[in-house]
């Protein structure tokens, strides 16, 4: 680890290590407030005030051959300067550094080969295509063109040499390849192989993978000349066994021919690892900076005098746990600050972070406030309402649910409710986000399941309390290790239940490859014909333009 030993004093700029575009903030006191838990640190001031390197913040059209028309294209893959093309990372590398002769070929492979045609000629049986025939005298390979011009198959002639590239597969006369890159070889000339092996990069409509790495080739060679801003201490490099961050860059647009493609596939190299690395600590110190920023801001102190919660306690039918008393103390000590809260709630399925959520937004109606709690998906935003109304509607609370699907008088009277502040306690979907949707007084924003919505998604709730902001509690039931949630969720306290309450079965949490889809379908549909229920939630984190 390496926060044991580096001092986040030293000169260190996140700006530039991934996205200059967020960091923002400076310094503000610790909160003494009773019951504040608030974890310490500081950002050097360099993450702030560090200019970007002049080489990458070249606009992408300093490359020659970029003009406005794919200047356009590239900004489709979020490519707009030379830095944004520095870390567009491949997505995978093939080997075309060796030509592979025919008769060792297997099918499955992804290989170089080059020979002479023996035959060119468009074949009618079943689909058209063009098939040409080549040998290398260790073997015969054909290569097949569904989609081709005259002027494709009249340069394909007998006798001609030609290099190709592709998946080998078997065909109805022995080992082919389909639609292969080649490139024909003049007479009495020869080809070089490639020097390194061969980045696949993400791409887009109206740009190929050729142009792709030409320009990718074109930038490397002004990182050659210029290089890159170097941020991490060469001490830390040396812990963590990391190479300079020009170097690493590099490798991973142009690995050498005897680099492991196993190794490079899992992403294990030493250059991926530090530009992970390096945008995780980009990440991680972007959202302390936020959290420094929100600090500053003022929220309104939530100190409830216990009206509502002791007859909602008496009414429950069960007493809390102990972990749940505790986790409450922690939200509840964050709430009487004038600053907003930033807290992450975890808990089992089961472990009772409703009925804390509950107790949280008491503190805020008893101070004379709203509070509203968002789901990522009407079902469950719909259970979260009927919860609440059966718990607050006896207490004499408001209780308003906004969904997307809500159209007309309903909806009207919803958003009236929310406006004028008769409901008190808010529930909703991603429609909470909606500029149509004004608030009383907003005090306390209740997020479930925090991993489905993005930061810029609890920002646009946050913006809704007006001149005060609103405190934040996040609630989820996926487990995150302490280490992850430090850096995942740098911004956020974080408090665990960590017991279930009495006669709960234990939760089982399991995380399945996607390749194993079809055992989890499976096992639904094994559990439903036992008269047993399932669900499966496809969270919508940003609205589609379908």
């Amino acid at each position: 680890m390496v926060s044991s030993s580096y001092d986040f004093d030293r000169p260190l700029d996140a700006c530039q290590l991934a996205s200059p575009r967020e960091c923002r903030g400076a310094q503000t006191p610790p909160c003494h407030c009773p019951g504040g838990s608030r974890r310490q640190g500081r950002v050097p001031s360099s993450v702030i005030t560090a200019p970007r390197s002049t080489a990458a913040a070249q606009p992408i059209t300093s490359l020659r051959g970029v003009g406005a028309d794919l200047a356009g294209r590239l900004a489709r893959l979020d490519v707009t300067t030379l830095e944004d093309l520095f870390f567009l990372l491949p997505l995978r590398y093939e080997d075309r550094t060796r030509v592979t002769p025919i008769g060792t070929l297997r099918a499955g492979e992804r290989a170089v080969v080059e020979g002479g045609i023996q035959l060119t000629e468009v074949a009618f049986r079943g689909r058209r295509s063009l098939l040409t025939s080549i040998t290398d005298g260790t073997g015969s390979l054909m290569l097949r063109f569904f989609h081709f011009s005259r002027a494709q198959a009249e340069g394909l002639k007998r006798g001609a040499r030609v290099r190709c590239f592709g998946e080998v597969r078997r065909g109805p006369a022995g080992l082919e390849i389909v639609h292969p890159e080649y490139r024909l070889i003049a007479p009495g000339t020869s080809l070089a192989v490639e020097e390194s092996l061969t980045p696949i990069y993400p791409s887009t409509e109206g740009i190929q993978q050729g142009r792709l790495r030409r320009l990718s080739g074109l930038a490397l060679e002004i990182l050659d000349r210029r290089g890159l801003e170097e941020h991490l201490p060469g001490d830390v490099r040396a812990a963590l066994e990391l190479p300079p961050l020009a170097e690493a860059v590099r490798y991973v647009h142009r690995p050498p021919p005897d680099a492991s493609l196993e190794q490079l596939a899992a992403g294990r190299h030493p250059a991926q690892r530090r530009l992970a690395f390096e945008e995780l600590l980009a990440h991680h110190l972007s959202l302390r900076l936020l959290r420094r920023q929100m600090q500053k801001e003022n929220a309104p102190a939530l100190a409830g005098n216990g009206r509502l919660r002791a007859p909602f306690l008496a009414g429950l039918g069960f007493s809390l746990t102990t972990a749940q008393t505790r986790v409450t103390s922690e939200i509840c000590g964050d709430l009487a600050c004038a600053r907003p809260m930033l807290r992450l709630l975890q808990g089992d399925v089961g472990s009772g972070k409703t009925v804390v959520a509950a107790l949280a937004a008491l503190e805020a109606v008893e101070a004379g406030y709203q509070a509203a709690i968002m789901a990522p998906t009407e079902l469950l935003a719909e259970q979260h309402y009927r919860t609440f109304d059966a718990w607050l509607g006896p207490l004499g609370i408001g209780v308003a649910w906004l969904a997307g699907a809500q159209k007309g008088k309903t909806r009207a009277a919803a958003l009236a409710a929310v406006e004028t502040g008769s409901a008190a306690m808010v529930v909703g979907t991603h429609a909470l986000f909606q500029a149509g949707v004004r608030f009383a007084r907003l005090a306390l924003v209740i997020v479930d399941e925090q991993h489905r919505f993005g930061v810029h998604q609890r920002l646009a709730l946050r913006d809704k309390g007006g001149g005060l902001v609103p405190h934040q509690l996040i609630m989820t039931a996926t487990p995150i290790p302490r280490t992850l949630a430090m850096t995942a969720y740098a911004d956020l306290d974080n408090s665990v239940i960590d017991e279930l309450p009495p006669g709960r079965r234990p939760v089982r949490t399991a995380v399945i490859p996607n390749t194993r889809r079809s055992e989890v379908v499976e096992r639904v549909q094994r559990a439903c014909a036992e008269g047993r229920q399932a669900y499966w939630v496809c969270p919508l984190i940003e609205e589609s333009e379908a």
